[in-house]
């Protein structure tokens, strides 16, 4: 029988810096929110519940399941409902933004949008829902899948929100700002 709580306890550092980057990086997202929908005269919509939105779920996902493994659990089976909560949610969350990406009409998603939006996430949430069913077996080798899902969700959430940015930096805005003489 292993102890989860002395398991955990080794993952504490790798947490704390993960659930740090989440948290600053979701502050981030919201300027970058704001800043997207000042721009324009009437935002879009299915652009940002489509492209934005899920960034925020993300690294809120990677906020709390660092909070979550950082708690002094006792029992390998709380753990193992908690990742499977957040596993399979994620996953059911990603299957409804590839619906929505498919069905978008203001642009056209290409293949590196269904990578970086449905693909990489749908493995990371998926790895966390795996996770939870080989948790008992082996906790010491089976806690660097939720370790690398976590990291995964960060790097995907830097790349899509560095995406937006440069897709709004190269578009033209849709009011024209008055000329200062």
């Amino acid at each position: 029988m292993h102890d989860i709580g002395e398991i955990l306890a080794r993952w504490n550092g790798f947490y704390v810096i993960i659930g740090s980057a989440a948290a600053a990086l979701t502050g981030l997202t919201f300027v970058v929110i704001t800043l997207a929908t000042a721009r324009e005269a009437e935002p879009s919509q299915d652009g940002i519940s489509t492209f934005t939105t899920p960034t925020v779920v993300h690294f809120s996902a990677t906020l709390l399941m660092a909070a979550l493994l950082s708690a002094p659990f006792r029992s390998s089976l709380a753990v193992a409902v908690l990742l499977g909560l957040v596993g399979v949610g994620g996953c059911i969350y990603v299957v409804r933004i590839a619906r929505r990406t498919r069905s978008m009409e203001s642009y056209r998603p290409d293949t590196e949008d269904y990578i970086w939006h449905v693909l990489l996430p749908l493995a990371a949430y998926g790895a966390l829902a795996l996770s939870a069913l080989a948790l008992d077996a082996a906790p010491a080798r089976v806690l660097f899948a939720p370790a690398a899902a976590l990291l995964l969700l960060i790097f995907i959430g830097i790349h899509n929100a560095w995406d937006v940015v440069v897709f709004l930096a190269m578009s033209k805005p849709d009011v024209d700002e008055p000329n200062d003489p």
